[in-house]
């Protein structure tokens, strides 16, 4: 079988592909992967064919919903070019999805660490599922309409973006109780891979430390005056991911290390918590390494991940914007602390753990194929 994993390319949605694009590869299947020249060293870490695109823009996550018609250009051209017989690509990557329709080839979408859309039943969660997937609808039909296809008319408006397979890399207990996922969406589990860093990084071990993973804003609150009051004078020194939020905005007087990394693993393992905006990559970090979770969600995805996370007993909730400082710290200090959210975190992290999900994902990639 030969696959084109075609994700974007933003280590967040890049790394578990690779994940299971080295699975598929062990079980002798031939994979290629299309990616920016700047993944290129992630895709050879991976051991995995790297099929470069000129366009650093087109598969990157911080440009999908005005670069779509780009990207089903750059994914149409390596489907002609390498004649694949599936597809794997990330959630948002709509230029993927119109060109596997285009080429009639099945597609498997990996998604994030929970639904982002309207159950097919269940409760309300008061998260903006609906507001969302009519947003991502909007985009995802500009990219379809440049590539001249028909109009679609299906059942369930979500159906055009679940592909042939959409799996999901969390676990039940971050979805909404008793709420019913549309056919295609099995959870499969994290499809954990990051590039090995190169050498141990060096730090202070003066206070045990908290891993911080900044997100975008969203037009919401920046983290930034929180974690300044909650990491000046407080139990621990937080070591700050920027990710992809803007520069850093660090006070002097406070106790945190900045910067931008590959990985995110043996940082997690070291820390006593994460605190996050509720991203993919970090919540996933925190429970396959049994960390407790405090969540400060804007966006997109945090919202709902965050709730989830909220709702499985893995996290706290950072205090909003505006709290004092001894507030802030004592949510650090707490969080740490909370040996129930950390009991149940070391549970849910297991489970996760336990549950094989990059073969999981190759069963689901193999099966699309058929």
């Amino acid at each position: 079988m030969n696959v084109l994993l075609c994700p974007l390319s933003d280590p967040g949605y890049l790394y578990p592909a690779l994940a299971a694009g080295r699975e598929l590869r062990r079980r002798g299947h031939t994979v290629h992967v299309l990616a920016g020249q700047r993944a290129g060293s992630a895709v050879t870490a991976a051991g995995l064919a790297l099929s470069a695109v000129a366009d650093p823009t087109a598969l990157s996550v911080t440009h999908w919903t005005i670069r779509g018609p780009e990207q089903h250009d750059v994914v149409a051209r390596a489907v002609r070019r390498l004649r694949p017989d599936v597809l794997v690509t990330s959630v948002l990557c709509h230029g993927a999805l119109v060109a596997a329709e285009s080429a009639g080839l099945p597609v498997v979408v990996l998604g994030l660490a929970a639904y982002l859309w309207p159950y097919r039943t269940g409760p309300a969660d008061d998260c903006g599922r609906a507001w969302r997937l009519a947003e991502t609808l909007k985009h995802y039909a500009s990219v379809r309409e440049t590539a001249g296809l028909a109009p679609r008319h299906d059942r369930f408006p979500d159906t055009p973006l679940l592909g042939t397979a959409f799996l999901l890399r969390g676990h039940p207990a971050l979805e909404v109780a008793d709420a019913e996922l549309p056919g295609s969406v099995r959870h499969v589990g994290p499809c954990w891979w990051e590039p090995e860093p190169l050498a141990e990084e060096a730090l202070p071990d003066s206070k045990p430390l908290a891993y911080v993973h900044l997100g975008r804003t969203f037009g919401g609150t920046s983290l930034w005056p929180r974690l300044n009051a909650a990491f000046a004078s407080g139990t621990h020194r937080a070591v700050v991911e920027l990710g992809r939020s803007g520069g850093p905005e660090a006070a002097p007087d406070a106790d945190l290390i900045v910067g931008r990394r590959h990985w995110m693993g043996p940082l997690v393992e070291r820390s006593d918590l994460v605190l996050t905006n509720a991203t993919s990559a970090p919540v996933l970090a925190a429970l396959l390494h049994g960390k407790p979770l405090l969540v400060a969600p804007n966006g997109s995805e945090q919202q709902v991940l965050a709730a989830g996370c909220l709702r499985a007993g893995v996290a706290r909730r950072l205090p909003e914007p505006g709290a004092r400082a001894e507030a802030l710290r004592a949510a650090v200090r707490d969080t740490a602390r909370d040996h129930g959210v950390r009991a149940r975190t070391r549970e849910l992290g297991g489970l996760l753990a336990d549950g094989k999900s990059e073969a999981r994902a190759a069963d689901a990639v193999e099966a699309a194929a058929r």
